[in-house]
């Protein structure tokens, strides 16, 4: 089976990098203008009506670039479940807001001591949604905020406007206190939790890599004793360990990605929880104090990569939830 991107991604891919790369622009404005946004939304309210892996070669670009834009909360938390799950009206209402108006998205998974829970504390019932919510990212510029709840009938998602009475949102954290929500149809609370792993994946994917293109530009072109930084045995064989780090992640995420299997997903977020933040870690120290230069971006990648690890729970999280069976 070819695993390769394809036309289409390639060319998402390259338009993404181009974007990105543009000096002066707003980077989620020039996204949005580029049609980047509308990628998963469906096709009769002006989208691509693509998927999983085209959203997830966009956010490997983010990650890239340590773009600082609400991708992973506005696309993979929000848009994706909204046209997977979502009623048409729903849709009507909602996509939109990121199509046309470059709005921001997100989703309240985690709970304290809970990251991701396939049966959330939270609860949803006639008196509406109660419960702490934890790690949201870009909670606070969000229009609307997909709250996982367990009702009467199970696990579900609910669209929660958070400008409402009962829902109050800082650093991350919301809190609900009888705030009112519209249901997302069944099967929404498995799925989102796969596009929350698949999509801090491909973030995470592009966070390595272009942690890494900036090491290997820099040790290849640092000078110490006359020589340059690469030619030396132990700068050579840390940044051979981040490669295959960065390999080795990129693989398991395109694998998740495709098949959007547990067992994958498991394997790709615990390879994000246990290497990204050690290889960037080892990136930094490569760098010397360059790397700790609020004007070189090399502190944008490890923030990434330590929100990132924190989103999908940590290591021990990670590990724990990998069927050994």
């Amino acid at each position: 089976m070819d695993f390769k991107l394809d036309e289409t991604q390639q060319e998402i891919s390259r338009l993404a990098a181009d974007v990105l790369g543009r000096e002066g622009d707003t980077p989620w404005k020039a996204l949005g203008e580029a049609g980047l946004l509308a990628l998963a939304v469906p096709e009769r309210l002006g989208g691509d009506g693509l998927g999983i892996l085209e959203t997830a070669v966009l956010l490997t670009e983010v990650g890239r670039r340590a773009a600082n834009v609400p991708a992973l909360a506005t696309l993979a938390l929000g848009v994706l479940p909204i046209s997977r799950y979502g009623t048409p009206e729903q849709q009507d209402e909602l996509l939109p807001l990121v199509t046309e108006q470059h709005g921001v998205l997100t989703a309240a998974l985690s709970e304290p001591s809970e990251p991701l829970p396939a049966i959330p504390d939270t609860e949803a019932g006639p008196d509406g949604i109660f419960g702490v919510k934890i790690n949201v990212p870009h909670a606070d510029a969000a229009q609307r905020i997909l709250v996982s709840a367990t009702a009467d009938d199970g696990p579900g998602v609910f669209v929660v406007d958070p400008t409402q009475p009962g829902v109050s949102t800082s650093d991350g954290v919301v809190q609900l206190e009888g705030a009112r929500g519209t249901p997302l149809t069944a099967g929404a609370a498995e799925g989102i939790r796969r596009f929350a792993l698949a999509g801090a994946c491909a973030v995470a994917d592009g966070v390595l890599a272009g942690a890494l293109d900036l090491t290997v530009q820099h040790v290849g072109t640092r000078h110490q004793f006359g020589k340059p930084l690469s030619t030396f045995q132990a700068a050579a064989c840390q940044v051979a360990d981040v490669y295959i780090a960065a390999r080795t992640l990129h693989l398991a995420t395109l694998a998740a990605c495709w098949s959007l299997d547990d067992n994958d997903l498991a394997t790709a977020a615990y390879w994000l929880a246990a290497e990204a933040l050690p290889a960037v870690h080892t990136c930094h120290h490569l760098h010397g104090g360059l790397g700790l230069d609020i004007t070189y971006p090399m502190h944008r990648y490890y923030g990434m990569a330590k929100e990132l690890t924190r989103f999908v729970g940590g290591v021990e999280h990670r590990l724990g939830a990998i069927d050994v069976h």
